[in-house]
């Protein structure tokens, strides 16, 4: 008997489709996280709105009491300065905000989920970054101009106005808004670190608010020699905030010491987050 073969044509399975580029899918997931939780408009809002109302509120006080200020006073105004005074508020809402963008998934425990779906985890450390940072410079520079435009309107009822064309003017208006993003991102670094909402809101306050108070009872020569380099002190230069000191670094400066502070918290996260557990 003779054995008859017989060879069967298989279909040819079609090569699989190259797989796209992983930074931009979890930038997508990021910015969709970020932007389906309630809390982001609402803490943005109030951002915008600190701005924004503090700087007609306090104009439109500072022009009544005009007439009865003393001419050494009226000479150390800084109109710029002035109508961007909604910072201080602001600046509580994003640093908040910045927290919750990481502590939000430690508490739920959605962050296992995260971590599982891309186990980079300095890669979606650094996208949150990305897109918080994106975000908040957004929304920082246009309530800067908005608070600019409404103070000074407020304040050329007096002839004391500044213009966006003044020297520094520019500057000090797209600094705010840069000051609010890398205040967020250090936010996020304390986040990353501590883990848990309170404790990195109140180290963020304390660091921004109470060790300013602590270092300014040291005797004046600690004090001079130490503040310039705090950070928001630093990265308040670039609006030309003074916060009583006459010594501050310039503007550019001290906004790298103030990037520098960020940057080191979120290394310091990117190391933490790859050696802890979820």
């Amino acid at each position: 008997m003779t054995a008859i073969t017989t060879t069967v044509d298989l279909p040819r399975l079609a090569r699989p489709q190259t797989t796209r580029p992983l930074f931009p899918d979890v930038v997508r997931a990021e910015w969709t996280k970020l932007r389906s939780v309630r809390s982001t408009y609402w803490t943005i809002v109030a951002a915008a709105a600190a701005m924004i109302g503090l700087a007609g509120l306090i104009s439109a006080v500072f022009v009544n009491r005009y007439n009865q200020m003393s001419p050494a006073d009226k000479a150390s105004f800084h109109p710029v300065a002035f109508s961007l005074s909604g910072i201080f508020l602001a600046q509580l809402a994003i640093g908040v905000l910045g927290v919750l963008v990481i502590t939000a998934e430690y508490s739920t425990g959605s962050i296992r989920s995260t971590l599982a779906a891309v186990p980079q985890r300095r890669l979606v450390l650094v996208t949150k970054a990305a897109v918080f940072a994106t975000v908040t410079a957004t929304v920082g520079i246009a309530s800067s101009f908005a608070a600019f435009f409404v103070g000074q309107s407020i304040l050329s009822g007096k002839g004391i106005q500044a213009h966006i064309s003044d020297p520094g003017a520019l500057r000090a208006v797209i600094g705010a808004g840069l000051y609010l993003a890398v205040l967020g991102l250090l936010a996020l670094g304390l986040g990353t670190l501590i883990r848990h909402s309170a404790g990195a809101i109140a180290s963020l306050f304390g660091l921004l608010f109470v060790l300013p108070g602590i270092i300014s009872a040291l005797p004046s020569s600690w004090d001079n020699a130490i503040s310039p380099y705090l950070p928001s002190t630093a990265g308040q230069a670039l609006i030309g905030a003074h916060h009583g000191h006459a010594n501050l670094l310039s503007p550019w400066v001290g906004f790298a010491v103030f990037c520098a502070y960020a940057a080191a918290a979120l290394l310091a996260a990117g190391i933490m987050l790859r050696r802890r557990d979820a």
